[in-house]
């Protein structure tokens, strides 16, 4: 007999559980998609859909084959998607809320850190991270008086 209780306990609680799930799927379903700008192109390299999904691993990719093998390309840079996609208002991809990069990372919850060493706008230079990783080269009288073609 306790165990026919322990088990109808299970099941109540399963029961329970299955509905409150339930109640919260309509809840996020019903959340629209951020508001953005459309590209100035004609057409983005690939498809909408597929470029949510997966241009985070096309970057990654185009990153490893640009920095470790020196194969520069142009397809999937993120040059070219800041020069496509800069906002018309900001001339920036992160610099507001509505802009292209931050309103769908904001919406998905997922931090932007391309920005740390990349510029948000086409055609600036990205922000000097020195401390992270880089070395800041320091004039000295020695290295001065030393370098090629001078003369002591």
């Amino acid at each position: 007999m306790a165990r026919l209780a322990n088990w109808l306990r299970l099941v109540a609680l399963i029961v329970v559980a299955a509905f409150s799930a339930a109640a919260t799927v309509p809840a996020a379903a019903g959340v629209d998609l951020p508001k953005i700008e459309k590209g100035k192109g004609d057409k983005c390299v690939e498809d909408t859909q597929f470029m949510r999904r997966n241009h985070m691993d096309l970057l990654k990719h185009h990153r490893d084959d640009t920095m470790r093998k020196g194969i520069r390309t142009t397809k999937h840079s993120l040059k070219k998607c800041v020069e496509c996609h800069a906002s018309e208002k900001s001339g920036s991809v992160a610099a507001s809320k509505e802009d292209f990069c931050a309103a769908c990372h904001s919406y998905a919850s997922v931090k932007l850190d391309c920005w740390d060493c990349h510029a948000t706008k086409p055609g600036k230079k990205p922000p000097t991270q020195l401390g992270q990783g880089r070395v800041q080269m320091q004039s000295s009288p020695l290295i001065a008086a030393t370098q090629p073609g001078e003369s002591k």
